[in-house]
């Protein structure tokens, strides 16, 4: 502010002029500095939208390599050779004397069967025979007997009237028939003993082979006959050769016919972390089977090495190996495109605008395509889409018309 002075009864007010110079000049400033400020971000505002604006692609090149495609499929650990331990007589449960994981030997006891019926059978099948043996000895002496006479009526001559002759005949043809008759219902009565003495020593169940316990369904005093329950059956136990052990998988058919015998395999399993085991197919079902519309076909798959970690029943994932191509071009799934019968991929090498090139594609898995045709080693072919003024992002084989059916994978891209 200027200072106040009276000159000759005069109020005079003296402007600090410096002051007010420097007031004005510290406006300007203010003004140029948001000026500069202003136009400086409008002009990195403009720059940054005007980039962000661009279709942006991401690229991959073609190169060459191995390719393999496989069928995933699922399934358990088996055993190949195992028995079941299913008497055909019924009792009561005795003497059980083995568990699971216990190794038998052939004819080594299992367990017993009481079945005090079978013992009365057999005795009675005993008697029955010896009956029929005495029966046939008797035969056999009246046929001698019956012979004897009928021979000395023919040496008689007339003193023996041909009607006693002829009812001596009759006596040992009926004698010799009687022999037969005896003969037949000894070997029946035979035979009847045997099968009484066999049945009745199953009540003693043994081991048919070598192997390991696998499964134990019974207990001491079960009876036998209350297995059956319905259609179905409990197999009181189960023998198998766990040297044998393979896994058996299920291919769906839509893969089956890209299985053969011979095919490598790889194998995890999820019970033991970390476990990897090769093998090959040894065998595949020729009828398949059918669970919720879904038609399966079972294989069977050997193991290269038994881990000790293994169990039957044990859940596997395996990759059946159906094809490996080498020294082949190979890019990402997603780079390639089809426009009605032909298959095309965006190539960028140089400049923005990716050019479109129509290939010849091959063998194809999860991941990766074969290109027979159309590409060289180097060329950068685009697998993504950026466009910013869009809400997403868009892969090159994301569209239903550009999927490629994968042999063991469904679809790629």
């Amino acid at each position: 502010m200027g200072k106040k002075r009276w000159f000759g009864g005069i109020h005079v007010e003296l402007i600090n002029t410096t002051s007010t110079m420097k007031l004005k000049l510290k406006k300007w400033q203010i003004i140029l500095g948001v000026i500069v400020i202003g136009g400086g971000g409008y002009y990195w505002y403009t720059k940054a939208n005007s980039t962000s604006t661009q279709v942006q692609y991401v690229t991959t090149a073609a190169e060459k390599g191995t390719l393999t495609t496989s069928v995933a499929t699922s399934g358990n650990i088996v055993v190949d050779q195992s028995v079941n331990i299913d008497p055909t007589i019924t009792g009561t449960v005795a003497n059980l004397s083995v568990a699971v994981g216990d190794k038998v030997k052939k004819g080594q006891a299992l367990f017993t069967i009481v079945n005090d019926q079978l013992g009365v059978s057999a005795a009675q099948a005993q008697t029955s025979a010896s009956q029929s043996e005495n029966s046939l000895t008797s035969a056999m002496i009246s046929w001698n007997q019956a012979k004897a006479t009928y021979a000395a009526d023919k040496k008689s001559g007339s003193t023996v009237s041909a009607k006693q002759r002829a009812v001596d005949k009759q006596k040992a043809d009926a004698a010799e028939a009687a022999i037969t008759a005896a003969e037949q219902a000894t070997t029946a009565s035979d035979l009847g003993l045997q099968y009484q003495l066999q049945t009745a020593g199953k009540r003693s169940v043994v081991a048919p082979s070598d192997g390991t316990v696998n499964a134990v369904n019974i207990k001491n005093g079960d009876d036998l006959s209350k297995l059956s329950s319905g259609s179905s059956r409990t197999v009181p136990i189960i023998i198998g050769d766990l040297t044998t052990m393979k896994a058996q998988v299920q291919v769906n058919e839509v893969d089956v016919s890209n299985v053969q015998v011979g095919q490598k395999v790889m194998m995890t399993f999820s019970a033991v972390d970390g476990l990897t085991v090769s093998g090959k197919v040894d065998a595949i079902d020729s009828l398949g089977t059918v669970t919720q519309g879904v038609v399966t076909y079972n294989a069977k798959i050997s193991l290269d090495a038994l881990d000790p970690r293994l169990k039957p029943g044990m859940s596997v994932s395996a990759s059946i190996i159906t094809g490996v191509k080498q020294d082949v071009i190979i890019v990402p799934g997603s780079a390639i495109k089809k426009q009605g019968n032909v298959d095309y991929v965006l190539v960028l090498n140089s400049g923005t605008t990716p050019v479109q090139t129509a290939v010849t594609v091959g063998a194809a898995n999860n991941t990766e395509t074969e290109v027979v045709s159309g590409l060289t080693v180097g060329d950068k072919v685009v697998t993504k889409t950026v466009n910013p003024t869009s809400t997403s992002t868009t892969s090159t084989g994301s569209s239903s018309a550009s999927r490629v059916r994968i042999p063991g994978g469904g679809f790629g891209g």
